[in-house]
């Protein structure tokens, strides 16, 4: 074992050696948290079961990926399974898909195809989409689902009249998701966590297949995954939950960090190892990070601390415009090119995905390489999706989202009108379109584009030769055979041609079968629907990143900025109120501790959002990093000009401050009379929380909030 042990900290040691029973492992960041999961495995492989006797789980396939790299040149990594939430759920519906009453070679629909059948759900409810948008029926639904609640268990939970609504569009987009033998994200979870509940026999069966369950990031996993965990190794209780309260950033999508908070609860004789020593980020970073975070109360205490340098102070600038922030940055990495780092090295995060567009506007006119962690997006590209739907209803006839894409691409002449007509003569006579097209069906009653939906019938009996081939050889021959190719090359040929996007395709599906080389072209599409934002980011090819924060976890960088640190950005507010103030703490947090030597913090006093530009306020967190080891830079604002709007406030305290507390009553003009709930005078900014009468709860920078001082008698006077 010494291999195996011998260039490990004493807490990592106790956390990799343990054996029998409930493990929690509160790792800090960059504490070596992956090294600790991956020896964990492979000492538990070597000592007390064998390699497919063990499952470890993480978010991301990347993560996944990375895992069992690290495990397999350990030489234990074979017959183990390591993957994430959603691919073994996928897994276990496939091997066990009659107990589900689901289809083997079931789809998983992205957001794109889940929302358009939403919205083909909203029709049939004779309800407006206009009115009950997609986007928000889609956010119910998704809610419900992490709560374990299917479309009945919804409606009975529900009284609001919209609720209800939003129940009985639940119900028909779970009938039509079913008749199409398609499951969105979201079931692949509830579904097994359903299953599990009732079916003890399936419970028994997975824990003596999997005598060890190692769970990492355990501090985002929502209702469904907790189950799961819980439900597979109930009687040995041989779950190892790896994670930080601290690094919780998806509140937003389900993620409950209870269940990291509650373990020992759960588990009273869970043995509990604190990963505390960071090895990642200087002394300096690592100290204003953790400032930041002892802010926050539902966390678990830990004394982060690191051998390493102190480093330079963490930067904080100020700029006039996103422009002047946008062009610092891109000459401060040329600065560090000239210094001999590498692009790749640096990173530059930001809350919303919007805030990339002037960084790289600026990036591209400097010759500055970078790439976008965008990885859904490529497979969102139209000619991806167009290929894909191919693949799609070939191994899953009932796919009709995915038909009605290929049908007429490339035109072939059906226009809606003829398949609406062939849908409708379907559901007349209880048939498949599929089923209707390559059975030989009487297709006259379509009339003029008969003729054309024949061709395209013998076309899907031509394809269906590519359900045997490895996704390689099957998406080739479909290109070909489909006419796609020759479609997509008569469109260029230069650098962002589609054609090239076609032929990256068939690159990353030749690197899945190279990894898995007796996958099925049904293991590829679901590897494809599983791919997440972080996936998509290559640290060999020397480039600047650019990614959203919740992107960034599990990645660190020597050079990182974090942009827009600004009021309403981070913390994020929708119409004014912050969902979750600790999380958004918790998120800045994860930013910072991903700089390995240098980190910079910048806002811009003026920002174009939502096509005007605004007048910004620095974030309150900003107030909460300490002094010590920081170090500032302001630009000072430049006079208002026509093309911006006027500056809120003059920038000021007010002059009788020191009679301002909680209680008491101010005035503002446009939202009335309110009253100071709490008020945070910080060494930079006084943060204001008021709630006025009309029942708005707002929270401003008090510079620059127009408020003044009233009291009670003047209320009352007034009424």
């Amino acid at each position: 074992m010494d291999h195996l042990l011998a260039d490990l900290s004493e807490p990592q040691r106790e956390a990799v050696t343990h054996t029998d029973g409930p493990l929690l492992i509160l790792a800090g960041p960059g504490s070596g948290k992956t090294r600790v999961v991956t020896r964990r495995a492979a000492y538990l492989a070597s000592t007390v079961a064998r390699p497919y006797e063990i499952l470890a789980i993480t978010f991301t396939n990347k993560a996944a990926g990375e895992m069992r790299e690290r495990i397999g040149s350990l030489g234990l990594a074979e017959g183990m399974t390591v993957c994430t939430f959603h691919a073994f759920c996928a897994k276990l519906l496939r091997v066990y898909h009659e107990r589900f009453d689901i289809s083997r070679n079931f789809t998983i629909y992205d957001t794109d195809d889940r929302r358009k059948v939403i919205k083909d759900a909203i029709e049939r409810c004779h309800l407006s989409s206009e009115n009950w948008t997609p986007a928000t029926v889609e956010r119910h639904i998704s809610l419900a689902k992490n709560e374990l609640l299917d479309a009945a268990g919804f409606e009975g939970s529900v009284s609001d009249w919209r609720l209800r609504e939003v129940a009985r569009i639940y119900q028909e987009y779970e009938r039509q998701m079913t008749e199409m033998a398609a499951l969105d994200f979201d079931d692949l979870l509830m579904l097994v966590a359903k299953l599990l509940d009732r079916d003890a026999e399936l419970c028994d069966e997975l824990e003596c297949r999997y005598r060890y369950v190692l769970i990492d990031e355990y501090q985002d996993t929502n209702l469904a995954q907790y189950r799961i965990a819980r439900l597979i190794s109930q009687r040995r209780k041989n779950l190892c939950a790896t994670g930080d309260p601290d690094q919780s950033i998806y509140g937003w999508r389900g993620a409950n960090i209870e269940n990291i908070l509650n373990f020992e609860r759960d588990y009273p004789k869970a043995r509990v190892v604190r990963l505390e020593q960071n090895y990642r980020s200087t002394k300096r970073i690592l100290a204003v990070a953790d400032n930041l975070i002892v802010g926050n109360q539902r966390r678990k205490e830990k004394a982060l601390w690191t051998a390493n340098e102190e480093g330079v102070p963490v930067h904080v600038a100020e700029f006039d415009q996103a422009d002047d922030e946008a062009e610092t940055i891109a000459r401060s990495i040329v600065q560090h090119v000239e210094n001999g780092d590498r692009y790749s090295e640096v990173a530059i995060f930001y809350r919303v995905n919007s805030l990339s567009r002037v960084l790289e506007e600026t990036l591209f006119k400097a010759g500055i390489p970078y790439q976008v962690a965008r990885g859904v997006e490529f497979y969102n590209r139209k000619e991806i999706k167009d290929v894909l739907a191919y693949l799609r209803v070939l191994v899953n006839p009932a796919d009709e989202v995915a038909l009605r894409r290929m049908i007429n691409t490339p035109p072939r002449g059906i226009g809606a009108t003829s398949i609406e007509r062939l849908e409708e003569l379907c559901r007349a006579s209880g048939r498949r379109v599929f089923d209707a097209l390559t059975n030989g069906s009487d297709l006259s009653s379509l009339g003029r584009s008969a003729g054309k939906v024949s061709e395209f019938a013998a076309l899907l009996r031509q394809l269906g030769e590519a359900v045997k081939m490895p996704a390689p050889d099957a998406l080739r021959f479909v290109l070909s055979h489909s006419g796609l190719r020759a479609m997509y090359a008569r469109e260029g040929d230069d650098e962002d041609a589609p054609i090239h996007n076609l032929d990256e395709l068939v690159n990353a599906a030749t690197e899945f079968q190279n990894e898995f080389p007796d996958s099925t072209i049904v293991d590829w599409l679901e590897f494809t629907a599983l791919v997440s934002d972080v996936d998509s980011v290559d640290k060999e090819t020397d480039r600047v990143t650019l990614m959203t924060l919740h992107a960034a976890k599990g990645l660190e960088f020597p050079v990182v900025f974090i942009i827009g640190v600004e009021d309403g950005l981070i913390p994020f507010r929708r119409e004014e109120h912050v969902s979750d103030m600790e999380e958004e703490r918790r998120l800045l947090f994860v930013g910072m501790t991903r700089a390995k030597r240098e980190l910079t913090l910048s806002l811009a006093h003026w920002r174009m959002r939502q096509g005007a530009t605004m007048r910004t306020l620095r974030s309150p967190f900003l107030d909460e990093i300490p002094q010590d080891g920081v170090e500032w830079a302001e630009v000072e604002d430049e006079a208002p000009v026509s093309s911006r709007p006027a500056r809120s406030g003059g920038g000021r305290l007010p002059p009788d401050i020191d009679q301002w507390s909680s209680g008491t009553l101010v005035r503002h003009p446009v939202y009335g009379i309110g009253q100071i709930l709490t008020l945070f005078r910080g060494a930079r900014r006084t943060h204001v929380d008021v709630q006025f009468q009309r029942g708005q709860r707002m929270q401003w920078v008090l510079e620059f909030a127009e408020l003044e001082r009233v009291d009670y008698d003047e209320v009352g006077d007034t009424g």
